[in-house]
């Protein structure tokens, strides 16, 4: 069933906004840290136990290799990103957003203008991404944001309400390019700022499991119609999972339709990612019951990967996500605020205690280069890694 009509559009104009939105679109939306009212609540009172909690003997605090950070909110955070290696932006719930101007050592809120504050309280935003001064932010109920003045003033992107499911993810590239994708496994591409978009995948997972469900995908059968996890490596493949974590696919630039593959264990895809942001690296896998396997670049093309288990002594904790350092060194976060160190590429993790004290699950680690490194959690956590 391709895509080329109703559901994934298929022409450049796919998600071109209508004429009377695309004429008002570019309302300036200056921000104003003033506005920020629904975060002050969580001030001081609401940050200091979660210090105190953090607090170690002096002795202990010489060995930490991340620090907590100080955020005057208290909300779920899910991703951070980089203008220049001291301005940067975090997003959340709740509306959350906040920009640093010294490195990520410091966080003050900030707001979308054009966006009714109590209409941004209720928004989700879930990725950031910045490229020589140009950015872009997504989030839930479906919105668009960009930048072209490195925050200064934002628009916001009409999306085609025929856009199929709601947007995931967002990849600056620069010089008004970017990438974006959808819950259902939709992959678009501008060129133009976002004026008008392709689709680059010309088949849905839907229309592929079913061309495909001979090949033995275990789980294809039970496909909700959404995938989660959707991680991008640095030339462009993409890798996703299935809602249920019953299967994983991939897809690289210039193919048409995602690839399902089988998990190669009994239990389910908590998540996945690309070792060291590099497709012909491998790819890592964390499992339900904080368990985690790997496997070489073979596993972005055989239906049948083979995983290697992977010796980490997680408590039955929940692993949600994992970023290399370096190619030897890397990190990965759970729940209960728990932290894994890896020094031999991945094969083995051990407990790091530094997050050990501090309330709450940490979803996303994040490395801009080896030294500058983010784990982002629940209840406003933000760990800086500090070496």
């Amino acid at each position: 069933m391709p895509l080329r009509g109703a559901l994934l559009l298929g022409a450049a104009a796919a998600l071109q906004a209508p004429a009377r939105v695309q004429t008002a679109r570019k309302a300036a939306v200056a921000l104003d840290a003033g506005r920020r009212d629904f975060v002050q609540g969580v001030g001081a009172a609401a940050l200091a136990p979660a210090v105190l909690a953090g607090a170690t003997p002096a002795g202990a605090l010489d060995v930490k290799r991340w620090s907590q950070v100080p955020l005057p909110v208290s909300t779920t955070l899910f991703d951070i990103a980089f203008d220049t290696p001291d301005h940067g932006y975090l997003v959340g719930a709740k509306g959350t957003f906040l920009e640093t101007l010294d490195g990520g050592r410091s966080w003050k809120p900030r707001v979308f203008a054009n966006l009714d504050e109590e209409e941004e309280v209720g928004y989700r935003f879930e990725k950031v991404s910045f490229k020589g001064g140009e950015g872009w932010v997504v989030g839930k109920p479906s919105v668009l944001l960009h930048t072209t003045d490195s925050g200064k003033s934002w628009e916001r992107i009409p999306l085609s309400p025929k856009l199929p499911g709601e947007p995931s993810g967002v990849t600056a590239l620069g010089g008004s390019k970017a990438e974006m994708t959808t819950s259902t496994g939709a992959i678009y591409t501008t060129t133009n700022a976002g004026r008008n978009w392709k689709a680059e995948v010309k088949e849905s997972i839907d229309a592929t499991l079913n061309r495909v469900s001979s090949s033995g995908v275990s789980g294809a059968s039970y496909y909700s119609g959404s995938v989660g996890n959707i991680k991008r490596a640095a030339d462009g493949s993409y890798l996703s999972v299935a809602s249920r974590g019953n299967f994983y696919l991939t897809w690289k630039p210039g193919d048409d339709f995602w690839l399902p593959h089988n998990r190669g264990t009994p239990r389910r895809i908590t998540a996945m990612g690309y070792v060291g942001n590099n497709a012909a690296n491998g790819v890592w896998m964390t499992l339900n019951g904080g368990q985690m396997a790997i496997a070489g670049a073979s596993a972005n093309t055989d239906v049948e990967p083979e995983f290697s288990g992977v010796k980490v002594d997680s408590g039955g904790y929940g692993i949600l996500d994992c970023d290399y350092r370096t190619p030897q060194e890397a990190w990965a976060v759970g729940g209960g605020g728990t932290m894994y160190r890896s020094t031999d590429g991945g094969k083995t993790f051990k407990f790091d205690a530094s997050a050990d004290r501090i309330p709450g699950n940490l979803y996303t680690v994040k490395f801009f280069d080896d030294k500058t490194g983010f784990a982002l959690g629940s209840d406003g956590v933000l760990m800086r890694y500090q070496g």
